[in-house]
């Protein structure tokens, strides 16, 4: 059965026109996945609807305008449908809509809400991207009508119009600069949700990597070990089937221990994939069993030495000390002449000194490791801030020595 989540609050997504679009492009319904950006209908309709139902009760209360007649209708028509291509090309709108007005104004019709389809474009236009275009835009607007209001309205209708005054200029001018203020505001916004959507994204896909990584390491030291352990087990008992018959059955027991040991393993991290954030049926392996490990090894002929006693230590330190051994002694089995190995634990301040020690030679060019099983113990190490040295030693052998911290919080 798959596993049910609860849904995420709105405020981990950004506001909600984030998702369904801004309220000028429609509701949920305008949101589903398509190509190409949205017609946003309705919410054209429902600027058309307004600007000219308003334009009209506008005109009722500027009887020194000129009247609202067809010609005046579709200019308020033409800059309201223009809108319906400002997500497609958010700059010729904007230019259109404010020449639209201007005409409009030109013509000595009422003021009113014609001045929303110039916001609704430059808007539109500054959150797309097109910051300049939408600035010339509405300058462009301002500065016509400065033209029209101071000079030009001796020859343009309503006959016996006034000049406006300076005061009327500030007025607009400080219109524009609020639209235009508007717009960064929202421009900014925008892309600071976008940016902590990446973020979210990004972190997430960071946990999946490093529960990837995880699951790799201890597969890899559950495995190694044990199929090691089996590999030189299965060896000895067909050199002993004929010869030793008693001996070959042990190595056929310690294999049949040793693979179930691994498939337990196996299916408690495979469990944690199943179920996540399930707890763990078995707990995790630590140093307490330590002298398990040295039973196994030594069944596959390796002698193991434990100097000190193994600490008490948070259960994130065992287990990743445990799993150095564990990866150290295999190592010496696979590629170490010597029958022979050293575990010695010393404390240093307040750090576990963990060391793996063999006499040697190596069996091959890869003594000590192929690189997984030390860059394993590495990125064990390093997750709890501490360190690992691998390499020969001077008089021969090979030396792992792990220096992790043994005063570590329960959550780190």
């Amino acid at each position: 059965m798959e596993e049910q989540h609860a849904p995420a609050p709105w405020w981990r997504y950004g506001p909600w026109w984030s998702r369904y679009g801004p309220p000028w492009r429609g509701g949920p319904d305008d949101a589903q996945p398509r190509s190409g950006p949205r017609w946003p209908w309705r919410s054209t309709a429902l600027f058309t609807a307004f600007v000219l139902i308003g334009s009209n009760f506008a005109g009722h209360g500027q009887q020194h305008r000129v009247p609202l007649d067809p010609y005046a209708r579709v200019l308020l028509l033409a800059a309201s449908l223009l809108l319906l291509w400002r997500h497609r090309h958010p700059v010729a709108v904007a230019f259109g809509t404010a020449t639209v007005t201007l005409g409009y104004l030109a013509a000595g019709y009422p003021y009113g809400p014609v001045y929303l389809t110039v916001a609704v474009s430059c808007f539109s236009a500054v959150v797309a991207g097109h910051r300049r275009a939408a600035w010339v835009a509405v300058g462009l607007l301002w500065a016509g009508h400065a033209l029209v209001a101071l000079w030009l309205y001796r020859w343009l209708p309503p006959s016996g119009d006034k000049g406006a005054g300076l005061a009327q200029e500030i007025v607009i001018a400080t219109w524009v600069l609020a639209v235009v203020a508007l717009s960064e505001l929202a421009r900014v916004r925008r892309e600071q949700w976008a940016r902590e959507r990446a973020d979210r994204v990004e972190a997430a896909r960071r946990r999946a990597d490093e529960e990837r990584l995880r699951i790799a390491r201890e597969l890899h030291d559950v495995l190694a070990h044990s199929i090691s352990v089996i590999n030189v087990q299965a060896g000895m008992g067909l050199a002993l089937l004929d010869s030793d018959p008693e001996q070959a059955r042990a190595a056929l027991t310690t294999i049949k221990a040793a693979s179930k040991e691994a498939l337990g393993e196996v299916r408690q991290v495979l469990d944690t994939l199943r179920a996540s954030g399930a707890a763990p049926r078995t707990p995790a392996p630590g140093l307490d069993r330590l002298p398990e490990l040295v039973a196994q090894a030594a069944a596959a002929g390796l002698t193991v030495e434990v100097e000190g006693e193994p600490p008490q230590l948070p259960p994130g330190a065992d287990l990743a000390a445990f799993r150095i051994v564990q990866e150290a002694l295999t190592n010496v089995v696979r590629h170490s002449g010597s029958r022979h190995a050293r575990v010695v634990f010393a404390h240093d301040g307040d750090a576990l000194r963990l060391r793996i020690d063999d006499d040697g030679p190596a069996t091959g060019a890869d003594a000590g490791g192929s690189g997984n099983g030390l860059a394993g113990m590495r990125e064990r190490a390093a997750a709890l801030g501490g360190t690992i040295e691998a390499g020969p030693r001077p008089d021969g052998g090979f030396r792992v020595l792990a220096v992790l911290p043994s005063h570590l919080r329960e959550d780190q």
